[in-house]
């Protein structure tokens, strides 16, 4: 069964980095997982896309309030996925989440498409 599991998840002080990573089991040739998202949840939002990124890396995608900040990679050998978060800041505290499903595109962000959920890691920023 596909699984995965985020890891990094801290409390830090605005202006400093973080990197999350997303381990990516039980899929060995991608088929399942071809797109792996990053995710962030409010208390009582919606569901948020951050970033995705396709199989080997090729295509990358970003919400627009976090691009230049954060940066979304791929190791296939060690099948995980990173989130690089830079120069943070409080509004992006949040739970975050890493999903899955079997390809990418534009409509990448609706998280209601994904088949594919990790447990969460907490992302804490103070001012």
């Amino acid at each position: 069964a596909v699984q995965l599991g985020e890891s990094g998840g801290d409390s830090v002080q605005a202006g400093g980095s973080l990197r999350l990573s997303c381990v990516v089991s039980g899929d060995p040739g991608s088929y399942s997982t071809g797109c792996v998202a990053w995710f962030r949840q409010r208390l009582g939002q919606e569901r948020e896309g951050v970033a995705a990124i396709s199989v080997g890396g090729g295509s990358k995608y970003y919400a627009d309030t976090v691009k230049g900040r954060f940066t979304i990679s791929r190791d296939t050998d060690k099948n995980t996925v990173y989130l690089q978060m830079n120069n943070l800041n409080p509004e992006d505290t949040s739970m975050y989440y890493c999903a899955a499903r079997i390809w990418c595109g534009d409509t990448w962000p609706r998280f209601n498409e994904y088949k594919y959920w990790g447990q969460g890691t907490q992302v804490t920023v103070s001012s």
